[in-house]
């Protein structure tokens, strides 16, 4: 009888390593090795429309380089969607981040403390959650570190702007 308490509780214990750090079952995740979704189609927007796009974020995020943040959001493929309609993941999708309250993606288990920050998203506070989530809300879920490079930041964010705005109207 001993020997099954300890199984269990080896068990228990490694079933809490494999659980995803961003407030989602592992049942939309993807599985351990397994390599991230695809990028999302392009949103099919001119070079005039994803201009504008840039233009409403603040100066100092206008002159992104949105290869560099496309590779450096590579790395939060594994948890984020950013097309229309895109399923949540680990973490939810991020279609219309801009303007929204944080924690207030419909559909989307969100840790008590996000669920009350009263944040709305925008380029600063993405460029400040982005930098280290955990500095600025000890209770997320979110179990990614950080990117510490302020140009990487600025490029994310403008990628970002693009990637999970409608098209501006013209």
């Amino acid at each position: 009888m001993q020997y099954r308490v300890v199984l269990s509780g080896v068990a228990a214990a490694l079933s809490l390593l494999v659980l995803p750090g961003c407030g989602r079952s592992t049942s939309n995740a993807p599985s351990a090795g397994a390599p991230p979704p695809p990028a999302p189609a392009a949103p099919g927007l001119t070079d005039a429309q994803q201009k504008a796009l840039i233009a409403e974020l603040p100066a100092s995020y206008q002159g992104a380089d949105l290869s560099n943040g496309e590779a450096k959001f590579a790395v939060c493929r594994s948890c984020h969607t950013l097309n229309e309609g895109g399923d949540d993941m680990v973490g939810p999708n991020l279609w219309g981040v801009f303007g929204r309250g944080a924690g207030l993606k419909p559909g989307f288990s969100y840790s008590d403390d996000m669920k009350h920050a009263g944040w709305i998203w925008d380029a600063g506070l993405l460029d400040r959650w982005i930098a280290n989530p955990k500095a600025m809300l000890l209770g997320t879920k979110m179990t990614y570190v950080g990117l510490p490079d302020a140009n990487d930041r600025r490029d994310v964010i403008a990628f970002l702007k693009v990637h999970t705005s409608p098209p501006p109207k013209s």
